[in-house]
């Protein structure tokens, strides 16, 4: 591990200014809570890569606090009675970090990437006929049949965000990554002035065109920037962070270790309080492709072992004021957040009963490979948690850790463990990821790579919940949905975390929902 001293040298060398940047003024430091390794909003679902792509780039509708999709890039819309015709008129202005026009032709090359890419594009792509540029201001959808959440769909704000970016970026070909990334959001990336793995610098984009009309509210509304830079520091040991921050080093600690939390709430020179609104969620996921989790029985013993209290508390601590137990497969607290089948989770746990289980499925102590990240905390603390489950329930486990990075790429592999795959993994993500079947990439039966679970029974259920004509029919399709997750098992809900977040008390946060940098000030 490098010492304190040495990071913070290096960090402290790194922002040296160059010739006019003090007049500038000095740049917020942010830590987040692993390294920026993909800066294509393609490459990766990670949380990390979309708080740096809401940075860099934008879209054309914006989720509020309500979670109701607003235009954003967007004039305005339109849509023909029978649902089979979306028009959408970009906002005048709109400009590249390069000085480019942002024209249609951008927005549906872009739209197009995404959609092959995303599972909620994936399914509005399904619906459409074509995605065209109509002149150089209008996006045209037009449909097979009607698709009524379309602006849902194009204010998405996890996994992978529906984000603008010049054509000839969006026509980059599948499996190749974006290097230099090119946007229209309010601030642009410096890639010269940073250093993989230790700084990433962005500075205030001078033309970029916020709305003109309305308040900012979670990712929609008018974007002001005050700041002139934004440096994001990587410091991976939560004490280096945690005393970086109180000696004003730092300025803000996006994802607060859960012992350094109560140390902090102490200092008055700090706020503390949830880094997302909706928290983060857990998910103990599968691989149904080989043994033995390919077999629903063996999946089901597992369920009856699983205490999302225990990993609450290895991720967050003793205080229950920082977790919460009884998740089902919908966020707490949002539309269609319900407690269909989980007395399957919340009934006394037993490893002696799933014994019992596993043998009548017919486990043959087929070795089971948890893989985890060492470097991220709350994941590494699931994986240890994870193999002590499985190693008390009789199976032949074994836990590979790696870095974050590496494991993200792992669990992408169909190869079974002979061949270096893996069998299970747990994960985190944030609550938002979990507002709706069409958001959470987990919950499917597809063969998708997320786990490679195969239940047409779970993508019918998805589907009902998609035609489904109201909130209310909604609610009874995710209450549907639910049980056949329980049964099918694509993973396991692994409880709440309500993470914390920390900055200076000279910051002034009007947007909290999120870790953005707009409607933010600093005394």
């Amino acid at each position: 591990m490098i010492a304190r001293r040495t990071l913070l040298a290096s960090a402290g060398a790194l922002a040296a200014p160059r010739l006019g940047h003090a007049q500038r003024g000095r740049p917020l430091r942010f830590v987040p809570f692993a390294d920026l390794s993909m800066l294509d909003p393609m490459g990766t679902p990670s949380s990390i890569t979309r708080d740096a792509a809401l940075m860099l780039y934008d879209t054309l509708f914006g989720l509020d606090a309500q979670l109701r999709p607003q235009p954003q890039m967007l004039e305005g819309f339109t849509t023909s009675p029978d649902g089979l015709r979306w028009g959408l008129r970009l906002r005048e202005g709109l400009r590249f970090h390069d000085g480019e026009r942002v024209l249609a032709k951008d927005a549906a090359a872009s739209l197009r990437r995404w959609g092959a890419i995303d599972s909620y594009g994936q399914a509005l792509f399904a619906a459409t006929e074509e995605c065209v540029a109509d002149g150089d201001r209008d996006i045209v959808f037009r449909l097979k049949r009607p698709f009524p959440r379309l602006p849902d769909a194009l204010a998405k704000l996890t996994g992978f965000i529906p984000a603008i970016m010049p054509e000839r970026h969006a026509l980059t070909p599948r499996g190749q990554f974006i290097r230099d990334p090119i946007g229209s959001g309010p601030f642009r990336y410096l890639a010269a002035e940073g250093l993989a793995g230790t700084r990433y610098s962005f500075e205030k984009f001078a033309g970029y065109v916020p709305r003109p009309q309305g308040t900012p509210s979670f990712a929609a509304g008018p974007k002001h920037v005050s700041l002139e830079r934004v440096e994001w520091q990587i410091i991976p040991d939560g004490s280096t962070a945690q005393n970086a921050l109180v000696a004003g080093e730092i300025d803000w600690w996006n994802q607060v270790s859960p012992d350094s939390v109560a140390p902090l709430k102490r200092n008055r020179a700090l706020v503390v309080e949830p880094c997302e609104s909706t928290g983060y969620v857990g998910f103990l996921q599968f691989n149904h492709l080989h043994p033995p989790f390919n077999n629903a029985a063996v999946r089901q013993a597992i369920l009856g072992a699983v205490d999302q209290k225990d990993y609450c508390i290895a991720t967050m601590g003793e205080d229950p004021a920082l977790w919460r137990t009884g998740l089902g497969f919908f966020c707490p607290g949002t539309p269609l957040a319900n407690d269909a089948g989980l007395a399957a989770l919340n009934t006394p746990r037993s490893t002696e009963k799933v014994k019992q289980a596993l043998a009548a499925a017919g486990y043959a102590n087929e070795k089971v490979v948890v893989i985890t990240a060492g470097d991220v905390g709350f994941v590494r603390a699931m994986g240890l948690v994870t193999v002590d489950l499985l190693r008390r329930c009789g199976m032949n486990a074994e836990l590979q850790e790696m870095d974050l990075a590496t494991m993200m790429g792992r669990r992408m592999r169909p190869q079974p463990v002979s061949e270096g795959g893996w069998s299970v993994y747990p994960i985190g993500g944030v609550g938002l990821q979990t507002l709706d079947p069409a958001v959470n990439t987990y919950l499917r039966g597809n063969k998708g790579p997320f786990g490679f679970a195969d239940s047409p029974a779970l993508e019918a259920r998805r589907a009902d919940w998609f035609d489904a004509p109201d909130l209310a029919a909604q609610q009874r399709a995710a209450r549907a949905l639910q049980q056949q997750a329980l049964a099918d098992l694509p993973y396991v809900p692994l409880g709440q975390y309500l993470v914390q977040t920390a900055y200076r008390a000279g910051i002034r946060r009007g947007v909290k929902e999120m870790s953005v940098f707009w409607d933010l000030e600093r005394s």
